[in-house]
């Protein structure tokens, strides 16, 4: 039934400032009351029809927020249950709300003890809600008194939240934009390595009828590329601070690389923390050392410091990603991105100057050649393309695909340089009824036959190049392919492709491709990183469809994969 009563304030300021036990109450009340799509349109008034059922279903209300100041834990938890709260666990430090009030006074971050619970209540249909209480701990003579009473008046923290159902970079973003587009501003945000969760800020628009001017976004995991892009349209982060973090971008790489090359996630545990001196003995540190490392890399969610036990750390699930044993492992990326990658980039100037890639300059020839003579590198460069590979998931699922999966007889796919047949393996193992062709160099055969284990069966292996795609296909396959080269030779990988295949085939491509606008993309990210290693860029829809046209075939249309992929459908002409 949706709510048509007047909000209860959620300790708004006003002539007389409440306590704390009655802004506990009236926020509580508010939770019980409201409907999601009836609070998104008062909070964005102008957001109606289809677009506010899609942010509806994109995102529940979830919370009223606000800020308390009891002396002691005793004391807060006194508080709760005077306002008919009871908190489900212990409190746990709000790493967001107290570098936001460090800034905001001038006081060091270490000088704040900011805890947060979120006493549970339940909607007008019974979901499961929350007051999340930031709590701010004010010992009496504690000199933090006249910080609560200006946070009592201004209630700067206190905000309203919706949680994001499901999210990935592409939700985030498309919920972002609707929101800003609607008049509401960037108000900050933060990833809490305590929880896993990421939170992003907005100052709501002026007509709002929200009874809170701040408004969040919560996600579910580690999201600070996306938040990197929300906070640097911030008033609350200065420009020197916004420019500082991107300028030690690479430390990370480097502290990531340094994490898989060491084994360090191999010795550390998800459930049970560890401390330096123990961990240094497995991978062969000096603790003093690796205790700074670690500290880095709790930094930027690898690990997580075990609340109540400083100095002992655990894996977080981002780390889990740099074990070389674990499904979908980033390790050899991380190896990739803190080596021969990573020198390459120090050449980006000269790539710039001269439009020689960097790889080039650094080593002397290129990528591919250099590869092919230093086999152990090119079997971790093998492995690194296998760590995007769950933006495959969905092709087995192509009408392409399953139109001649369903074809009596029996159809063919032919992945061209389809690496150790990642794709190839997952279409095979889908669809039974389908034999493959994986045409690749010589010395990633083996490699490939042993990786897709039985259903090799199905399979021809055959050693050439782009001048060997092999007649009789029914679907070909180009996975991240076209992107390692420039026009011309990517006209001519189509003109082979195009000459192998019956008028009936149909060629499928996967690649990223550039956003038509200044729209944040991973696709501009990896343009900057294929002009740089391979002399090969990304592009758009309609560049390609332009490059297809030069090779005799038609773009007939394209869809989106995950990791912001797509997959580029196209025939014959």
């Amino acid at each position: 039934m949706t709510n048509t009563s007047p909000a209860p304030a959620v300790g708004l300021p006003g002539p007389a400032v409440p306590d704390d036990i009655a802004r506990l109450s009236a926020a509580a009340a508010f939770v019980r009351e409201q409907e999601t799509a009836d609070l998104l349109a008062r909070v964005l008034p102008g957001l109606d029809g289809p677009e506010l059922r899609a942010t509806a279903e994109r995102c529940r209300f979830a919370h009223a927020a606000l800020l308390v100041f009891p002396s002691d834990e005793p004391s807060l938890r006194a508080e709760l249950a005077a306002a008919g709260l009871a908190p489900d666990g212990p409190a746990r430090p709000s790493v967001v709300v107290r570098d936001r009030l460090a800034v905001r006074y001038g006081l060091g971050a270490g000088e704040l003890d900011v805890r947060i619970l979120r006493p549970p209540v339940h909607g007008p249909g019974g979901e499961g809600r929350a007051v999340e209480v930031f709590a701010l701990t004010v010992p009496e003579g504690s000199g933090l008194g006249a910080v609560a009473a200006e946070e009592r008046t201004a209630d700067h923290e206190a905000h309203l939240a919706f949680d994001v159902h499901r999210p990935d970079p592409l939700v985030l973003r498309g919920l972002r934009a609707g929101f800003l587009r609607h008049g509401a501003a960037p108000d900050g945000g933060g990833y809490n390595p305590h929880e896993d969760g990421t939170v992003f800020y907005f100052d709501a628009p002026g007509d709002t009828k929200s009874p809170c001017r701040r408004v969040e976004l919560y996600a579910r995991g580690d999201h600070r590329d996306v938040l990197a892009e929300h906070l640097a349209g911030s008033p609350e982060v200065h420009p020197a601070e916004s420019l500082l973090r991107l300028l030690t971008g690479a430390w990370t790489t480097q502290a990531l690389a340094a994490c898989a090359e060491l084994r360090l996630p191999e010795a550390m545990s998800p459930t049970v923390a560890a401390g330096a001196g123990e961990l240094a003995r497995a991978v062969g540190a000096r603790p003093e050392n690796l205790a700074t490392l670690l500290r880095y890399l709790a930094m930027v969610g690898v690990v997580a410091e075990e609340p109540g036990a400083r100095g002992r750390f655990r894996l977080t699930g981002a780390g889990l990603l740099l074990r070389e044993d674990t499904e979908g492992s980033m390790r050899s990326l991380a190896l990739m991105y803190g080596g021969p990658f990573y020198e390459s980039f120090a050449r980006l100037a000269h790539t710039v100057r001269t439009g020689e890639p960097g790889f080039e300059d650094r080593y002397g020839e290129n990528h591919f050649d250099y590869f092919a003579r230093h086999p152990e590198l090119a079997a971790r460069f093998d492995r690194s393309m296998a760590a995007s590979a769950r933006m495959f998931a969905p092709l087995p699922g192509h009408p392409v695909v399953t139109a001649a999966a369903a074809a009596p007889g029996g159809r063919t796919v032919v992945d061209v340089a389809g690496g150790t047949g990642e794709l190839l393996g997952r279409l095979l193992a889908a669809h039974p009824s389908l034999r493959g062709v994986l045409l690749e160099r010589a010395q990633v055969v083996d490699a490939a036959r042993a990786r897709l284990g039985a259903v090799a069966e199905r399979c021809d292996f055959r050693t050439g190049d782009f001048a060997d795609v092999p007649p009789g296909g029914d679907v070909y396959v180009l996975s991240r392919v076209l992107h390692d080269w420039d026009d011309e030779r990517c006209r001519t990988i189509l003109r082979h492709c195009a000459d192998a295949m019956a008028p009936e085939s149909e060629l499928l491509i996967v690649e990223r491709l550039l956003p038509v606008d200044s729209a944040p993309s991973l696709a501009t990210a990896w343009d900057l990183h294929m002009m740089c290693n391979t002399g090969g860029r990304e592009r758009t829809a309609a560049e390609y469809a332009l490059l297809l046209a030069d090779a005799g075939l038609d773009l007939v249309g394209h869809a989106p994969l995950p990791l912001e992929a797509h997959v580029l459908h196209a025939r014959r002409r």
